[in-house]
């Protein structure tokens, strides 16, 4: 078909559609109610994901937000602060801990200021320090990991 006319396969070239043409006029009426339809289901079928994945979205952060501990310091507790430029570094054995530092003051929003330079730090970055019990020099045994050198046997 091009812009109105029609052409078979003979040549035959006709100015209006043949009268054998026009039920499947009626036909393609059908297919664009139907296809309008099914987008209009289309789009409620959106509507419905997009409310019930926000409903999950907000059930996610309720539940993250009670498995969030929540730490309260008071002054001149110590504390150990996150160094996250050691994400950067590979290994095990790197501490990713810094400090012990003496909290001098907290402020409003979980911020807290420390000794040291006196910074302020996020509450989320930091931990308590948990000292162990200090080492009593009596009960020590002292062990050398060094080879012990060989005496000279000169006969």
């Amino acid at each position: 078909m091009l812009y109105g006319h029609t052409e078979l396969h003979t040549g035959l070239r006709w100015e209006c559609l043949p009268i054998g043409l026009s039920s499947y006029n009626l036909a393609y009426d059908q297919v664009r109610k139907q296809m309008k339809f099914q987008l209009q289901e289309l789009d409620e079928l959106n509507l419905e994901a997009y409310e019930n994945s926000w409903i999950y979205k907000k059930n996610v952060k309720q539940f993250h937000d009670r498995q969030i501990l929540r730490k309260e310091f008071q002054v001149s507790q110590r504390v150990l602060l996150f160094n996250s430029r050691l994400k950067l570094i590979v290994g095990k054995l790197y501490s990713r801990w810094d400090g012990p530092f003496v909290i001098t003051n907290i402020l409003p929003y979980g911020a807290d200021e420390h000794t040291n330079n006196t910074f302020q730090v996020n509450g989320h970055q930091i931990k308590l320090f948990h000292e162990g019990p200090a080492p009593i020099v009596d009960d020590m045994e002292i062990i050398s990991l060094m080879e012990p050198t060989p005496l000279d046997d000169t006969p």
